[in-house]
């Protein structure tokens, strides 16, 4: 017995070495400085690889003897390494091997966060090929050197492919694999071949000389720029005030939209750098926590669902939509109505532009000198009226720019995907805390916020513009990035329809009451119990924010993670936990100041530790959107509402009410206001993503809350009166002896009644000692055992 306890206590200890942050940084440091060593050897024997040859031809690096004469820079193994790795490998090529190397040795020692497998893909794709091209076109150039510019791998690859394809299919082939490289590298690949193997005439590229030795005017030329940002330019007739000016249609491109790898399924860093040394009375002091990082490593808060994987982006579904089609005579005839508009009111403009986006065509003008910006905004419904289009809004003057804003909806207006947006570099890279990505801007770029930032969210619009697509988004957004031992949700859905499809991930993400079997909460009572159930949460974590001497949940979880907070005094892993209120205008008018009080101090003081809201409204009313609230989420999203008033309510100004719908919406923070189309997430694409998270292993049950007891508060035995107890008091104490299990829930659905008058009368049978106290999630104790035992205890107290 005691020769396999050792024999274990051995094995946990070789773990323990090969999982120490010590060993990864040694082993990372070695691997970086034979990366650094290899690449000076390589460099230096294109310089004395002449004379080393002779010397060291046919030698294995194993070779320990003497050899006189190495000219090499490091020595005798270096050369021998440069030889096998240049000449024996895959010659100037093997670079790429030697920078995955460095990235190998950067990423143990935690110096740079990289993608090994990404990385390892892509050099090992990049030696192969660049050392068969190098063979190929330079080959006979180095035959009577000492260097295979390709290596011995790329001489005879190449020799092997001549002979079979022939000199034309082997340029051919290696061009063909340098396309498809660069395809899966960018997403510009594509049009730009598009363009260059376009024959359309109408579309022909031509340079500003050309057009400009055009003799008709009527015959427009299509002019484009550069492909990025790609700006096709129309000359304009001469009776235009404009026409000596270019009218330019800028088509922005996606901001590096799809990466070459879709989202990662591995598990998420959480080893964050040890922070300095607290003396804090609840901590361990520098020696133990030093001793016990050394011994454990940091804690990782993912450690109990260790195999759980991110969702790949393979279940959002993927609309084919290539690049933007822009409808040239659609922008021409926009902008000539524009003009002749402002004309008719004595309006003169410089110059026009116009940015392309997903749904909305933003037109920037420059008016002549002397023209008051009042008179250009007061022509909006003017504009509308002759350009017949749903939603014109004038921005005078743009932000930071001196031009005047009209955006005006396209008549083709695209989809943003939710896949789309995932897969942005924008989105994997980013390093928020919560990142909520809603869509893209007019100039098509990925737009996304920091929900531990903002800290609040209000999202409010008429009803079917896309709040709950919204909605849908964020959370989606959040599931894609973080793990269920960093988040939970709190989801409260008074509609019944809009959340329940996130019940597979309970034991993942979702937090909740106590004896609540539902995890999404739709009833009113215990919306508030849950509401009040936070604001407990959010006192006790102060608490342990206070005894860890730290400002907000981010400094405390790294002093926890790293050791330096106590388990056995309180201290725990602090979840960032986000509740979502999809129909908040119901409940404010259901339970009025119970509902805004708890959600106001929410606001007011949670975001320290890491608890955040988004409330949604179809209602955006002054009686649902009070000032309490307004003062409270300074960040809102409006989606397109009826009327001026409404829009007022929300954002503080007009803008809302001039929305086309279908996920066109405002994001304001502060001073700044946004238009964003938001992305679209579809009902199956949730589901998928549900079932796929649900489908891995899970905690045993979902996020307890704190029990909230309110207004039932706890009476000691002398304060006991038959005369409180309930009506129906008799009748759920032989219900819970008869079934000897002490259930609240249990109460609620034999007679129907709501969770507070449940939890009274479970709290007045615990003062009468026929039940038990609160064990949490677990149901109380039952202390009568029978029917005739209880009739016994209710003579006695009558």
């Amino acid at each position: 017995m005691q020769h396999k306890k050792d024999k274990q206590q051995k094995t946990s200890a070789v773990k323990l070495f090969f999982k120490s942050d010590s060993t990864h940084f040694v082993v990372g440091l070695i691997i970086f400085m034979f990366s650094v060593y290899a690449t000076i050897a390589a460099t230096s024997f294109f310089f004395a690889g002449d004379a080393d040859q002779s010397r060291i031809e046919g030698l294995s690096l194993f070779y320990w003897g003497h050899i006189d004469g190495i000219e090499n820079w490091t020595g005798t193994r270096g050369a021998i390494l440069s030889n096998i790795l240049l000449n024996e490998g895959f010659g100037v090529a093997v670079i790429f091997l030697l920078l995955f190397l460095m990235f190998t040795g950067f990423r143990l020692m935690k110096a740079k966060y990289v993608n090994l497998l990404k990385y390892f893909i892509i050099c090992s794709v990049l030696t192969i090929w660049t050392s068969l091209a190098l063979s190929f076109f330079f080959g006979n150039f180095f035959r009577d050197t000492a260097i295979y510019i390709g290596g011995r791998h790329g001489l005879e690859l190449s020799a092997i492919v001549t002979l079979n394809l022939g000199v034309p299919g082997t340029f051919l082939l290696i061009l063909l694999a340098f396309i498809l490289m660069m395809i899966f590298v960018s997403g510009k690949t594509i049009p730009l071949l598009r363009k260059l193997f376009s024959f359309n005439n109408k579309k022909k590229i031509k340079t500003k000389t050309q057009d400009s030795e055009r003799k008709e005017p009527e015959d427009s030329g299509l002019i484009m720029a550069d492909p990025e940002p790609a700006i096709q330019k129309m000359p304009e007739k001469p009776q235009n005030p404009v026409a000596d000016n270019d009218f330019e249609v800028i088509i922005p491109k996606a901001d590096e939209e799809e990466m070459f790898f879709p989202v990662s399924p591995e598990k998420p860093e959480n080893e964050e750098p040890r922070p300095p040394a607290t003396n804090v009375s609840s901590g361990y002091d520098e020696e133990e926590a030093n001793r016990l990082l050394q011994e454990l490593g940091v804690y990782d808060p993912t450690a109990d669902l260790s195999k759980y994987r991110l969702p790949s982006v393979d279940l959002l579904k993927k609309y084919d939509q290539t690049d933007m089609q822009v409808d040239m005579s659609e922008q021409t005839n926009n902008k000539n109505r524009i003009i002749q508009t402002l004309e008719n009111y004595g309006i003169k403009i410089k110059s026009i532009k116009a940015t392309v986006g997903p749904t909305v065509t933003l037109y920037e003008i420059v008016p002549e000198d002397g023209i008051r910006i009042a008179k250009i905004r007061n022509l909006e419904d003017d504009i509308a009226m002759n350009l017949a289009a749903l939603g014109i809004r004038i921005i005078a003057p743009m932000p930071g720019k001196g031009t005047i804003g009209i955006e005006v909806p396209n008549k083709d207006p695209q989809i943003v995907s939710m896949h789309s947006i995932i897969s942005s570099r924008k989105y994997q890279e980013s390093n928020f805390e919560l990142p909520i990505a809603l869509g893209r801007t007019i100039t098509n770029e990925v737009f996304m916020v920091d929900l531990a930032r903002l800290p609040h969210l209000l999202v409010a619009g008429a009803t079917g513009q896309g709040k709950s697509v919204g909605l849908n988004a964020a959370i989606t957004s959040l599931l894609y990035k973080k793990h269920p031992g960093q988040l939970k949700f709190v989801l409260i859905d008074p509609k019944m329809v809009e959340f329940t499809i996130y019940s597979a991930i309970e034991r993942h993400f979702l937090a909740k009451l106590p004896d609540v079997e539902k995890p999404i909460i739709t009833d009113f009572t215990k919306v508030i119990d849950t509401l009040n159930s936070l604001t407990e949460e959010m006192d006790s974590r102060y608490e342990l924010l206070e005894k860890a001497g730290s400002r907000n949940v981010k400094e405390y979880n790294e002093k926890f993670v790293n050791r330096r907070l106590n388990p056995l005094r309180g201290h725990k892993f602090m979840p960032y936990i986000v509740v979502i209120i999809d129909e908040f205008g119901d409940l404010i008018m259901t339970a009025g100041k119970e509902i805004e009080l708890p959600i106001a101090r929410i606001a007011q003081k949670a975001r320290a530790v890491g608890i955040h809201m988004i409330i949604a409204t179809q209602r955006p009313t002054t009686n649902i959107i009070t000032g309490t609230i307004k003062a409270n989420f300074p960040a809102r999203i409006a989606f397109r509402v009826i009327s001026n008033i409404d829009s007022r309510t929300i954002l503080d100004g007009q803008g809302a009410n001039q929305l086309i719908g279908r996920g066109d919406m405002l994001f304001f923070q502060g001073s700044d206001m946004v238009r964003v189309q938001c992305a679209f997430v579809d009902t199956p694409e949730v589901e998928r993503i549900s079932k796929f998270i649900g489908s891995q292993p899970a905690y045993p049950t979902a996020f307890i809350l704190p029990e909230f007891v309110g207004e039932r508060k706890d009476k000691s035995a002398d304060d006991f009166s038959v005369e409180d107890l309930d009506s129906m008091f008799e009748e759920a104490a032989q219900l819970i002896v008869a079934h000897q299990q002490g259930s609240t829930s249990l109460i609620q659905r034999k007679f129907s009644i709501g969770y507070n008058r449940a939890g009274r009368l479970m709290d007045q049978m615990e003062k009468a000692g026929i039940v038990g106290p609160s064990q949490g999630s677990k149901p109380r104790d039952v202390y009568v055992m029978d029917e005739y035992q209880l009739r016994q205890k209710l003579d006695a107290m009558k």
